[in-house]
């Protein structure tokens, strides 16, 4: 009866943990750092008031997925964020099975054109798309995409990898550009980052859904 009184404790602390405390923790921020989320349409729709009453300093929204997914709630969310006066900018979800140029294509529809807007960014994770490219094929169809998005944008893209993709799809050589890491509730421990992903479970106020809780190295500014 103790043991079990113990284990039921236990579990019940678990719990308060996993989804009251870890939720709504965030790290302390240095110098020049700031919180930040990113977001799509599995947030549902969001209160941009109260996501800025929050202490949220910059907003990512997905836009655009291959050569012809839209996020459905990206032009609601893009209009909403600039409304509350958050700054934001937008993201393409890499696909391994797209040529670049249609990629970009998509991407450059459907972002409105906005010289105050946070530079692009282009998230680089695994989803089941089909007839997947060889690593030779994916570098040169990152590149295009990059090369196509900056021309027109004027600004650098920020890369998103994880480990799981650059483990099978290495980065082209010579491709440097500001990074985004995820390292989930822990401070990275290389120091050349400039977006940190700190958790995918947040607890953000105007948002009903758990959310990417992020650190910016800088102010962002519009």
């Amino acid at each position: 009866m103790v043991i079990s009184g113990v284990l039921v404790v236990a579990v019940l602390a678990g719990a308060v943990l996993w989804f009251q405390i870890l939720p709504r923790w965030r790290p302390d921020l240095r110098a020049g750092e700031s919180y930040g989320i990113d977001v799509s349409n599995h947030q549902g729709p969001i209160n941009w008031g109260e996501v800025a009453d929050d202490n949220i300093s910059a907003v990512y929204m997905k836009a655009t997925e291959g050569r012809s997914f839209v996020d459905k709630r990206f032009a609601e969310n893009w209009a909403g964020a600039a409304s509350a006066g958050i700054p934001r900018g937008a993201y393409h979800f890499f696909s391994v099975c797209s040529p670049g140029a249609e990629q970009a294509a998509n991407f450059l529809k459907v972002v409105p054109h906005d010289p105050k807007a946070l530079p692009p960014v282009v998230d680089l994770e695994f989803a089941d798309c089909g007839d997947r490219m060889d690593s030779a094929s994916m570098q040169r169809e990152l590149t295009t995409f990059i090369e196509t998005v900056e021309e027109k944008v004027g600004k650098k893209v920020v890369l998103y990898a994880i480990s799981s993709f650059t483990d099978t799809y290495p980065l082209p050589d010579g491709l440097i550009r500001d990074r985004w890491v995820r390292r989930l509730a822990k401070r990275p421990v290389d120091d050349g980052w400039a977006v940190w992903q700190v958790s995918d479970r947040a607890r953000v106020k105007g948002i009903g859904k758990p959310v990417d809780l992020d650190v910016w190295r800088s102010e962002p500014t519009l």
